[in-house]
């Protein structure tokens, strides 16, 4: 079902709702992206491959980071005059490529700085590519800072329809999945409570819940599976190991164990571009490799 966006939506939550015959594609090179077809084990039968939920095709990404600073409109007319710009282009993004299948759960993993968090803010569309395209196919639900689409005013029962309708869903919608998700954070007797008023840990519990619990196509996670406790650490690891071939997961982790215990295929980013893809095993190999 396709979901209008709201006025006022937060960058940190967006809503891909399409068909797969319909996508969704941000892009800002001159050519549009077309399907590619399934690498080789992604398929749902031995003749039919598994449909493209993401897309991402040739993309860069760059941010100005200052130099320098004005002392005043006299020095920035000097500075003008110079040729003197007072900032750098930082590269973060260098043509990064590949497509994610319907089921699969997939690692990207790199160093900090490696341009990964970039990435997946730009899968979720809080930034967009300078060249080349990213096409998302279905409901995407990500999962990428804490606290964002939170008010911290409101309960955490209204905090829990308002990330709803952040992601696109229905009040309706919101109804039949608050039981789940106030189940699985384990926060009950708190729901009623400002958020002001909840700890750190039960903040994060609340949030991972909304994400894990809104029924998207796409779940989009950057280093959450430490969350909580030791208790509430095992209840995800059994939801994502519950997930394996049914929802579409793309996990941003330093762990190394998590990267091999659930995921079909991973990604090292270094610098900006690709540096090694397929098997979690040899994915974490190259990655940990990069340290000795």
């Amino acid at each position: 079902m396709s979901k209008k966006k709201h006025p006022n939506l937060s960058l940190y939550h967006t809503s891909c709702k399409k068909s797969i015959e319909n996508p969704k594609t941000v892009e800002n090179s001159e050519q549009p992206v077309e399907n590619s077809t399934a690498k080789p084990g992604s398929t749902t039968t031995a003749s039919q491959p598994a449909p493209i939920m993401i897309q991402v095709s040739n993309v860069h990404k760059s941010f100005r980071l200052p130099t320098e600073r004005a002392s005043g409109l006299k020095q920035a007319i000097l500075n003008w005059f110079k040729g003197v710009k007072g900032y750098t282009e930082h590269q973060v993004l260098k043509g990064i490529s590949f497509d994610v299948h319907k089921g699969e759960f997939i690692g990207i993993v790199g160093r900090n700085g490696s341009g990964k968090s970039t990435l997946l803010k730009i899968l979720a569309q809080i930034y967009y590519p300078e060249t080349g395209s990213v096409t998302v196919n279905g409901t995407l639900v990500p999962f990428i800072e804490l606290g964002v689409g939170f008010n911290p005013e409101l309960t955490g029962r209204e905090n829990v329809y308002l990330n709803g309708a952040l992601l696109g869903f229905s009040r309706k919608e919101m109804d039949d999945m608050y039981q789940e998700i106030v189940q699985f954070a384990e926060l009950e007797q708190f729901m009623d409570a400002k958020l002001k008023n909840y700890s750190s840990g039960m903040q994060v519990r609340l949030a991972f819940s909304i994400a894990i619990r809104a029924r998207g196509d796409i779940l989009i996670l950057d280093e959450v599976l430490a969350v909580g406790d030791a208790e509430f650490q095992q209840k995800c690891n059994d939801y994502f190991a519950s997930l394996k071939g049914d929802q579409t997961v793309i996990l941003v982790t330093h762990d190394m164990y998590n990267v091999r215990k659930f995921c079909d295929r991973a990604i090292l980013i270094e610098d900006g571009q690709i540096q090694a893809e397929g098997s979690p095993e040899v994915v974490a190999k190259a990655y940990e490799n990069l340290w000795n």
